[in-house]
């Protein structure tokens, strides 16, 4: 009896989060309450919070399981494809699949937020670009190796300018909703790094 009771509360918070990551990337974060997402479980807010004590908990839960996925989807990139080229258009590919969706970046969003945002979420923000700058860095190392990438300067700058890049075509094509204005972006990118 124990192991189904947790079992539906686990599933209970996993579309708690479900609900909550699909109201930040449309709406932000500031813009959502318990009772949205309560609303839509048909559960009451005292049963939510059973889940999550509070919305910064929600949050930074919120961007743990973003951040894990982001990341296991970056492990995946890295083990299926062969040159650092077809990995970074992989990665740009990833942002397009969530403009398709009509939804932002998550993090890109909660950046947007930065200064109203508890510490442990702003925390958890800055480490999410942190991991991309860090794998867009070694990704770049990579393709001067196997000679699919050029660029000059410091892998760093570059690899933050890549992340800016892309986080910034999302949010100039959201207005329009337009998925060309991005992929015109990261195209120019992609060309710009070609070797």
């Amino acid at each position: 009896m124990a192991v189904t009771h947790n079992r539906k509360e686990s599933v209970t918070a996993e579309r708690a989060l479900d609900i909550a990551e699909r109201l930040v990337q449309v709406r932000g974060f500031s813009n959502f309450s318990y009772a949205d997402i309560a609303t839509e479980l048909d559960i009451t807010k005292a049963s939510l919070h059973y889940h999550f004590p509070g919305k910064a908990e929600l949050g930074q839960a919120l961007i743990t399981r973003y951040a894990e996925r982001f990341n296991q989807a970056l492990a995946d990139i890295d083990r299926d494809l062969p040159t650092a080229r077809a990995r970074l258009e992989a990665y740009a590919d990833l942002y397009a699949g969530v403009l398709r969706n009509e939804r932002m970046c998550m993090c890109g969003i909660l950046a947007a937020e930065f200064q109203t945002l508890p510490e442990a979420m702003q925390a958890e923000v800055i480490r999410f670009f942190d991991e991309n700058q860090a794998w867009l860095s070694r990704l770049l190392e990579a393709g001067r190796a196997d000679g699919t990438l050029r660029w000059s300067g410091l892998a760093g700058d570059v690899a933050q300018g890549i992340l800016s890049t892309l986080e910034g075509a999302m949010l100039v094509a959201r207005p329009y909703g337009d998925l060309e204005r991005f992929n015109a972006a990261a195209r120019q990118l992609l060309n710009g790094l070609a070797a």
